[in-house]
Order: C-alpha cells, then sequence, then structure tokens
C-alpha cells in the first residue's frame, strides 16, 4: 500500500510541478500584454498548484523517509527525520523545493497582476522546484563526472517535459467552447498555436536528445535486448510506445489541424476545425499523463544497468 501512495504522490509532484513551470513559461512566449490577465486566470492557477505542491512534497518526503526507515507512515522517527532532511541528498532536495514553493506563493499572493516580470520569477522559481526532482530519480545514483553528466540530462529531460504538459493543458483551455465565441479570442488563440510550433520543436528535440543519454545511463548498451524480459524495461518500452504516439499527434496537429484552422478562420467558421484540434490536444496531453504514471512507477523500481 505505501509503494502505491509513493507512486501516486510521485505522479501528483509531476504534474503539478510541471504546470507550475510550464503554464507561466507559455503565457511568456504565447502570450502578450493583458492576454496573460484575460485569457488564462494565472494567479489563481499558481498560487493552488504552488500550495497543492507544498503539501505533495511534504507527504512525498514523509513516504520515502519511511521507506527508507522500513515503518509506516506514523511511525517515522523524528531523529530519522533530521538526519534525511539535512545529511542527504534526497532531503536537501526537498527542502530547496518546499523553498521554492513557498517563495512562489508569496510571490503572487503579493502581486496582483501576471506581467511578463512576475511570470518570469514563477518560472524561474518553478524550473528549481521541477530540477530537484531529479534527486527523487535515478539520475541522482550515478557518482563522478558521468553522474554529473547524468543528473544535469535528467533535470534537463525534466524541465522539457514540463514545458510540453503545461503548453498542452494551456491550449485546451484557450480552445474550450465557452472561450471562443469572439474573434478577438480565436485569433489569440490561434496565434498562442502558431507561437508553441516553433518552442514545441526545441521542446521536443531536448527531450529525444536527454531522454536518449539517460536512457543509455539506466540501461547499459549491453542490456538493451533484455529490455522486455522484465517490468522495469517492460514500463519503459511503454514509455517510448506512448512518446512515439505522442510525437504523431504533435505532428498532425502542426502540419494538419493548425493549417485547416488557418482556412477555417479565414472562412468565418472556425468551430468545427477548432474543435478537432482540441480533441487532439486533449488525446496528446493523456498521453503526456501518462507517460508520467509511467515514469512515477519506474522511478521507485531498479533499472537494468543497477542489476
Amino acid at each position: 500500500m505505501l509503494g502505491w501512495l509513493l507512486i501516486a504522490t510521485r505522479l501528483a509532484l509531476y504534474l503539478d510541478l510541471g504546470l507550475l513551470f510550464g503554464a507561466p513559461l507559455f503565457g511568456l512566449y504565447a502570450l502578450r500584454g493583458d492576454e496573460r490577465i484575460h485569457m488564462i486566470r494565472f494567479r489563481s492557477l499558481i498560487a493552488g498548484l504552488a500550495a497543492v505542491g507544498i503539501i505533495a512534497t511534504l507527504l512525498g518526503f514523509g513516504l520515502i523517509s519511511a521507506a527508507m526507515s522500513g515503518t509506516d507512515l506514523w511511525s517515522i522517527d523524528r531523529n530519522v527525520l533530521t538526519m534525511l532532511l539535512t545529511e542527504t541528498a534526497v532531503g536537501r532536495a526537498f527542502g530547496v523545493r518546499e523553498v521554492s514553493l513557498i517563495l512562489i506563493l508569496a510571490w503572487v499572493m503579493l502581486v496582483q497582476r501576471p506581467s511578463a516580470r512576475s511570470l518570469t520569477v514563477v518560472s524561474a522559481l518553478a524550473a528549481i522546484a521541477v530540477g530537484t526532482l531529479a534527486w527523487s530519480g535515478h539520475g541522482a545514483g550515478t557518482e563522478g563526472t558521468s553522474g554529473l553528466l547524468h543528473l544535469t540530462g535528467d533535470i534537463a529531460h525534466l524541465l522539457a517535459a514540463s514545458a510540453w504538459l503545461g503548453a498542452l493543458m494551456m491550449l485546451i483551455v484557450l480552445t474550450l467552447p465557452t472561450r471562443v465565441t469572439d474573434v478577438s479570442w480565436i485569433e489569440a488563440a490561434h496565434r498562442a498555436l502558431n507561437g508553441f510550433a516553433t518552442v514545441g520543436s526545441i521542446i521536443v528535440g531536448l527531450i529525444v536528445i536527454t531522454g536518449i543519454t539517460n536512457g543509455l545511463y539506466l540501461i547499459g548498451t549491453d542490456k538493451i535486448a533484455n529490455l522486455a524480459t522484465d517490468l522495469w524495461g517492460q514500463l519503459l518500452l511503454a514509455k517510448i510506445a506512448l512518446f512515439v504516439a505522442m510525437l504523431a499527434m504533435a505532428a498532425a496537429n502542426r502540419f494538419r489541424l493548425t493549417p485547416r484552422l488557418d482556412e477555417a478562420i479565414a472562412h468565418g467558421s472556425p468551430g468545427r476545425a477548432l474543435s478537432s484540434l482540441r480533441r487532439s490536444i486533449a488525446l496528446e496531453a493523456a498521453m503526456a499523463v501518462t507517460i508520467l504514471a509511467l515514469v512515477a512507477w519506474l522511478g521507485t523500481l531498479e533499472p537494468l544497468a543497477a542489476r
């Protein structure tokens, strides 16, 4: 039971922190001026995500502490908690994450308007929080210079995935049927889609490069043929298959559905084209959440290279 609760908590953190970084970042590169105020309620969104992240971080630290000490969540010794928090890399990462989330929550409480400056501050602090997740995974287990490269790649992978997740969720919000009743909103949503096209290509490139690099560390070149023989390898193969499917969906969105929306807007009837694009983005987002669930599970299992 404790193991499944840990997986669920890891998934909640991936989703929460991913959105906390990716959503304001999307607001910076895809929206302009007052659109950041009227099109997305960034202030309440960021405050809610930061609060959830603070709670999930505390729960996650408690669950890891319980797993390391071999007790249940309510029987952890206070001295063990103190030792883990102050003397281990995992504990220090949890501390940095909690401070970053508290600063984000304090910042949005003080700042009334989601300007480019305020979204930049939130994105920077959220990037730190996302980066700390690497210490809860396998990236922190490799030693020496190789370990530093692995950890750096893991952090870059987490940030790129978070940027993609945040963009997908924001695009779904921008294309909701109740939101696209006026021409100016449709034009802004369309421009945001085009703005994500270039950024999305960079994000995908980072995910592919860092994913391959991290995979080689975790699998080992001599064990690639053994991937399908155990649960860890099967979950990794499922993750890769879903990612390839996401790439196919993203390509269809960019090269087929978005041009179709261009034509529909020109003819004054974007409703059906926008609906098709929204369904496609929603399916892509569902695949992303499933991948995060697999990653949360994979992080609790021993990789092939460690055996």
